[in-house]
């Protein structure tokens, strides 16, 4: 049974850092893209990051490109989220997600979603 187990949200203060975690586990993601999403209340879910769980090619947002890094460790199976340089506007509750995508930007080709944790930054 695959899971993907998110942790690391929280309140804090705009300008802050967090570091999110996505516990994988149940199968093989070396052909995986690894995926972060976001979701504010009344918003759409929203793409943040990805990685190319076997080649560490990562793609990013323009609203986060620059603040946010997105990496891997493949002895632990997770995939982090650095947040830098919080902004009020991050505040949403964060998804990780696995797929083999071809879009990796787009939610639908991911096949497996975490539970979400939620971050709130405040001004």
């Amino acid at each position: 049974q695959v899971q993907l187990v998110e942790s690391g949200g929280g309140l804090v203060q705009a300008g802050a850092s967090l570091r999110l975690s996505c516990a994988a586990s149940g199968r093989t993601f070396s052909s995986y893209v690894m995926g972060w999403f976001r979701q504010a209340p009344g918003n759409e879910r929203d793409f943040v990051a990805a990685i190319i769980w076997s080649g560490g090619d990562t793609f990013y947002a323009n609203s986060v490109k620059g603040r946010f890094t997105i990496s891997r460790d493949n002895a632990k199976n997770t995939v982090y989220l650095q947040m830098n340089s919080l902004k009020p506007e991050d505040t949403a509750v964060y998804y990780c997600a696995a797929g083999r995508v071809g879009r990796v930007a787009g939610s639908r080709g991911y096949d497996y979603w975490g539970q979400g944790t939620q971050v709130t930054v405040s001004s």
